[in-house]
């Protein structure tokens, strides 16, 4: 048996519970992993909430990404054995896995060698971020050498590793925050450009950063009625991805401006090359090398053990934090 946190109805953090259950033997093409820490993601509070692209069969389990040790090896797995530390990145549906447990179950198309140096609490902060923010500033977007990218909510763990991902190829990264509290922490960080939304006007911030030319790239995880704003802020042939849905208003289309600029809007999730062999290969091959040469590290905001999993739920949905949440197993 094994402790997993399941829900048994969407609510708040208060409807996670632990459940005892067999863990079993890994099936085909799956790995069974003693997980060692676990990385939060928005993703998984909105799973649990019902608000999220796929609706929960319930009961269900929760977590997509962790860092774990290989416990046995199913049919037809190739290039893992006991014993080796990996890290289990999002590549699957939480209707059908979840890391939220001592012990789990997963795909091995999900799991990868852990990062070389890389401790567990490390490693289970490197790959949502850095994963979404390579499929859309460098697959998507080609970003390279004096672009500049607007990066909205960029304390959160995916904004902070797409402000290193965007400093790596030399582009200009311009981070926006709600309030001055992380103003300086963004600053620190390494963005080049920090707008606070509420103090100043962003078009106007935009155009002084890129000497009137505008952002050729948007990175947004927001949506809602700013889309506007921030298409206004582009340059022309621009392209603002959107990869969340946080407000709670509709998301239009920015017609006027794209029309003028000759923008392009789309949405965007890392679900779409995590199994293209081929995709998945140069990014983790950018991440890899990132993280060797310094030019990329995880910026851990906090640590709760899993029996805290509830509070650790509660921080990330009061937007305290600054970068990435994990989750520690001890066993």
């Amino acid at each position: 048996m094994t402790r997993v946190v399941r829900f048994h109805r969407t609510g708040g953090p208060e409807v996670m519970q632990f459940d005892d259950l067999p863990v079993g033997d890994p099936g085909r093409a799956e790995l069974r992993v003693r997980i060692e820490a676990i990385g939060l993601n928005r993703a998984e509070a909105m799973f649990r909430s019902g608000a999220y692209l796929e609706t929960p069969r319930l009961p269900a389990r929760l977590g997509y990404e962790a860092s774990a040790t290989v416990e046995s090896v199913g049919d037809e797995v190739d290039g893992f054995a006991p014993g080796d530390p990996v890290s289990v990145i999002p590549a699957f549906s939480m209707n059908d896995y979840g890391v939220y447990a001592d012990t789990a179950i997963v795909p091995a198309y999900s799991v990868l060698r852990r990062p070389t140096g890389a401790s567990p609490i490390e490693s289970a902060a490197i790959w949502m971020a850095y994963l979404t923010a390579w499929g859309a500033l460098i697959d998507i977007g080609r970003l390279g050498e004096g672009d500049a990218v607007v990066i909205p909510a960029a304390s959160s763990s995916v904004g902070l590793a797409a402000i290193q991902v965007a400093n790596s190829v030399g582009a200009i990264s311009i981070a926006t925050t709600r309030t001055r509290d992380k103003a300086a922490a963004l600053e620190g960080a390494g963005a080049a450009h920090v707008i606070v939304t509420s103090e100043q006007d962003l078009v106007a911030a935009v155009n002084r950063a890129t000497g009137g030319k505008g952002a050729r790239l948007v990175f947004d995880p927001v949506g809602g009625p700013q889309v506007e704003t921030l298409a206004e802020a582009m340059s022309h042939h621009g392209v603002l991805v959107v990869y969340g849905a946080l407000a709670a208003a509709p998301t239009p289309f920015p017609v006027i401006a794209a029309l003028q600029k000759a923008l392009t809007m789309r949405g965007y999730t890392l679900f779409e090359f995590v199994r293209d062999e081929e995709r998945m290969a140069r990014a983790s091959a950018f991440i890899q090398n990132g993280l060797a040469h310094g030019r990329l590290k995880p910026i851990i905001a906090k640590t709760f053990p899993l029996d805290e999993i509830v509070e650790a739920h509660r921080y990330m949905e009061s937007n305290q934090q600054f970068g990435k949440i994990v989750v520690t197993v001890p066993h």
